[in-house]
């Protein structure tokens, strides 16, 4: 009696023994595939977007490292703000609330595209 009550119990442990086999045995194609790469490590290109806004300029920098301009495209950006008031009798110092921002500079972001 004690035996029919413990054999789903075995049945069930024989099961996961046997997945857990068959799980190991895959392993193969992963290691295989590992190889293929170590291999040819240059197939993929690498890219990179940079953006240098208000004058800032350091695509020298990665020029000089081998990187390559693959697409260049400039628009116009806020540098800086401003806090002006609202009206001539506004008081910014007592209220806050009539102070109004503004761009105070205006320049030019640069965005390049980059690829090594």
């Amino acid at each position: 009696m004690k035996m029919i009550k413990q054999l789903p119990l075995i049945i069930l442990i024989a099961i996961f023994l046997i997945s857990c086999k068959r799980s190991t045995n895959k392993e193969y194609p992963i290691n295989n595939l590992k190889k293929n790469i170590e291999e040819n490590p240059n197939l993929e290109e690498k890219r990179m977007e940079i953006k240098f806004s208000c004058g800032e300029d350091g695509i020298s920098e990665y020029l000089n490292d081998g990187w390559k301009i693959l697409k260049e495209d400039s628009q116009e950006k806020i540098c800086t703000w401003k806090s002006v008031p609202a009206t001539k009798d506004c008081n910014m110092e007592k209220d806050k609330g009539c102070k109004i921002t503004q761009p105070d500079k205006i320049g030019e972001e640069k965005i390049y595209l980059l690829e090594k």
